[in-house]
């Protein structure tokens, strides 16, 4: 049974794709022929099972993974991003709505420079010639 399970392992990600009928009518066709006791089946079916369930979530890891690199390889946006901006938008229409109503605009936690801040100049006398 162990090269036989090597065997089917060795299916990769093709056992991604089979279902639990294809892999219950495999193991019945090689409980047929002698290849595989019946007392085994049960267990083989599940480790074909657990093994595929495997393959298909690294596959879908890997799959991801690379969409993502390529989504941020082309400059789109996240998901983030995208919820970042929509509450920016959200606060600016709120502050023109108030605006536009003639009411005192509610400013954020963090101060705004309206001027340049004055840059302090060294003490003269101390000039190098």
């Amino acid at each position: 049974m162990s090269d036989l399970f090597k065997k089917a392992v060795s299916l990769g990600w093709g056992l991604t794709l089979v279902s639990k009928e294809k892999v219950e009518n495999a193991v019945g066709d090689l409980v047929k022929r002698g290849e595989l006791a019946p007392s085994e089946s049960k267990a083989l079916i599940e480790k074909l099972m657990e093994r595929g369930n495997e393959e298909q979530t690294s596959f879908k890891k890997m799959i991801e993974g690379q969409v993502e690199k390529v989504l941020i390889d082309l400059g789109v946006p996240t998901k983030t991003d995208v919820n970042r901006l929509n509450m920016r938008i959200e606060e600016l229409e709120q502050k023109l709505s108030a605006l536009e109503a003639g009411q005192p605009v509610k400013h954020p936690d963090t101060p705004i420079l309206t001027s340049t801040p004055e840059i302090e100049q060294p003490p003269k006398g101390n000039e190098i010639e």
